[in-house]
């Protein structure tokens, strides 16, 4: 891992997560992006915000995306890996805004716009599962952190 990466900055909490379940979770974001891109139907990255949503600022164990998740690294037999919940929360909050200005540019037909904004969310999507780089790391180090110093 490069040296920048290590010295990343993450919200830090008592609570855990299944790795696999949000990098699975990050797939499915990507595809409902690309499913609304494609179609150019709202409904995707509408479906998606809801999901952000319940992950980002409810107490609900699963979202519906987290709980298809959760099953596939069932039957895939997928060891848990345990990690931080806080930087998945923090990036939760980021998507959720994101799929909303996604939804609304698409609604008034912004499209050029809705493509811009959604081609950084596949973008930080990717990151995560790909590579397992969490992008709300990224972006809490260099835009939030330096605001509280």
């Amino acid at each position: 891992m490069s040296g920048s990466l290590k010295q990343l900055v993450c919200p830090i909490s008592e609570e855990r997560v299944d790795e696999h379940v949000t990098r699975i979770n990050a797939m499915f974001g990507i595809l409902l992006i690309i499913a609304g891109l494609i179609s150019g139907s709202a409904v995707f990255p509408a479906l998606l915000m809801v999901d952000f949503y319940i992950r980002a600022f409810t107490k609900t164990r699963f979202s519906p995306l987290s709980f298809l998740s959760y099953q596939i690294t069932t039957v895939l037999n997928l060891e848990k890996k345990v990690i931080d919940k806080a930087p998945k929360v923090f990036a939760a909050r980021l998507g959720f805004l994101m799929s909303l200005i996604i939804t609304l540019l698409m609604l008034f037909g912004l499209n050029s716009a809705a493509i811009v904004v959604a081609g950084i969310l596949v973008f930080f999507s990717s990151l995560e599962f790909v590579l397992a780089v969490c992008a709300g790391c990224l972006m809490y180090t260099y835009l939030v952190l330096p605001f509280y110093k």
